[in-house]
């Protein structure tokens, strides 16, 4: 069995003040830091192989203060952009209550949660998941296949995605998928069968 960790970054200033961040390269806050020192701690024990972020700084930082955390700052990283968060189009920097005031707090909830709602000018998760699946198979999965313990830190929607895969949750189910920030996500993978089991908490 294979061990894949996954893990949303911690708090960033856009998330602090509740507007659209989308690919936006925002920094991480105080507490953004202490979620990834926190995270950190809980993956003391275990030991990975590789790991991967997208090319956003608060994904990065995240993923190096993880490793601080955990003793293991020479681990091989691999950054791509295919794990960037999705591009929320005009509605980034928009502070979310406002877009709820102008747009309908229930146009902002498909737009956020939906699978294949498009905000204006953005990305639907549908759309988030075709360059973040075809990434995870042919660059993470054969890491996984080979033995190999693998850590990733991005987004809660290009992770989102990726859950939809690992747990065949349908493009219904997922509107109640939220991921929080500096929580680790574990799974087992079986290359027997090829199929991922997410662990208890």
């Amino acid at each position: 069995m294979s061990l894949l960790v996954i893990v949303r970054h911690g708090q960033s200033q856009w998330n602090l003040e509740n507007r659209f961040t989308g690919n936006v390269d925002t920094p991480l806050t105080d507490l953004g830091r202490h979620e990834a020192r926190e995270a950190g701690v809980l993956l003391k024990k275990d030991r990975f192989s590789i790991g991967f972020t997208s090319t956003l700084q608060r994904a990065i930082e995240t993923m190096d203060i993880i490793l601080r955390e955990t003793g293991q700052t020479d681990l091989p990283i691999e950054r791509s952009d295919a794990l960037n968060e999705r591009m929320y189009g005009d509605l980034q920097g928009m502070n979310k209550a406002e877009a709820e005031q102008r747009f309908g707090a229930e146009q902002v909830f498909r737009w956020r949660r939906g699978f294949a709602d498009q905000p204006p000018n953005g990305e639907s998760l549908k759309d988030t998941s075709m360059r973040v699946i075809p990434y995870f198979e042919s660059t993470i999965l054969p890491c996984l296949q080979t033995g190999n313990d693998v850590l990733i830190a991005a987004h809660g929607n290009s992770l989102r995605a990726l859950v939809m895969k690992l747990q065949s949750i349908s493009p219904e189910d997922i509107e109640q998928v939220e991921l929080a920030t500096g929580i680790p996500r574990q799974y087992t993978f079986d290359p027997a069968t090829g199929t991922f089991e997410l662990l208890p908490k």
